[in-house]
This record gives C-alpha cells, structure tokens and sequence, in this order.
C-alpha cells in the first residue's frame, strides 16, 4: 500500500540535514505501517526515532494518536502539543487535542480546540472539528449550533455518514 501523508520540513541547502529529513520520513512511514497494523509498541519505537532524527509536527501528532488508541490521553496531549511548538500552522494536533479531551470527559475545555483547528492553515479536512464541534454542542444541548457544525462537517467531505446522521437527528431534535 502506497502512503500519501505530505511530511513537512523546514527547507534547508544541508547535505546533512536533508540526510537526516530522508531519514525521519522513512522511519515515519515505517511507523504508520506499524500503526495501521495494530503493532502500537512499535509504531511508537518508529515515530520516536523519527523524531530523535528530525522532528515534525506529523510525527508528533501521529505519536500522540497511537497513544490515545492505548488511552494514555495525557501522553496524547503532550505530543500534541510538541506538534504546535515545531509548526503552529498544522490543524491535526489542535483537533485531536480537543478529541483527548472529550474521550478524557472535558467537552468544554475542547471547545477552543476544535476551534483553532478551524483556523489552522494547513489542515486536509476541516470536517473533523466540525464534526466534533457538533458533538460538543449536541452533548451541551445546543442543537441548532450542533445541526449548524454538522451540516459544515458534510459541506467539507460530502461522504461522511456519521456527520449526515448526527446531522438528521439534529433536525429531527428541532422539528
């Protein structure tokens, strides 16, 4: 299987240096391949050397991600935000701080996230803090606003069925 994850880093003329990005996204495409096999430890092994060679916000975040499917939420987060210390610019790590929250029963510290993650630049789909926007806002019982971010979620990826069906039982809700 062919990934397609875009990696970023910091353009530098370094023989040396680009060495070492090479190097750190081989071991990250390694890890995501332990990842998508269920192989945890190892994908955190992979991702750690990723990082230890040269950091990315993406390693980071994907770390972060791998931690919070064994629930270690708080881990999770600090990854997360290593991601926004080494580029502010990417939307995942504030969106999935705002995930860790919510699985950790915090639906109104998430808030603020899913929000920055709407105003990252470099984000490939939007509909994921929309979507949880709405959950939030569905949780809160504020229906209108969570119909409002469920609709935004399908706006941005037509295809996403649980953002059509939490949007249908929004509008049924405010029938």
């Amino acid at each position: 299987m062919q990934l397609r994850i875009r990696v970023s880093f910091m353009d530098t003329h370094d023989d040396a240096s680009a060495a070492k990005r090479y190097e750190a996204n081989q071991l990250f495409h390694e890890a995501y391949e332990a990842q998508l096999a269920n192989d945890y430890e190892r994908a955190i092994e992979l991702y750690k050397r990723s990082i230890e060679t040269y950091p990315t916000a993406e390693a980071h975040t994907f770390l972060g991600w791998v931690y919070s499917f064994q629930k270690r939420y708080d881990e999770a987060i600090a990854e997360c935000l290593e991601a926004i210390r080494v580029d502010e610019t990417l939307g995942n790590p504030y969106n999935d701080i705002g995930s860790y929250l919510l699985a950790k029963g915090d639906p109104y510290g998430s808030v603020r996230w899913f929000k920055r993650a709407l105003l990252a630049p470099r984000y490939e789909s939007y509909a994921f803090p929309h979507f949880n926007l709405g959950r939030v806002y569905e949780f809160r019982r504020r229906f209108l606003e969570a119909a409002r971010h469920y609709g935004l979620a399908l706006e941005q990826k037509p295809d996403f069925t649980e953002a059509a069906v939490a949007l249908r039982r929004m509008q049924a809700r405010l029938n």
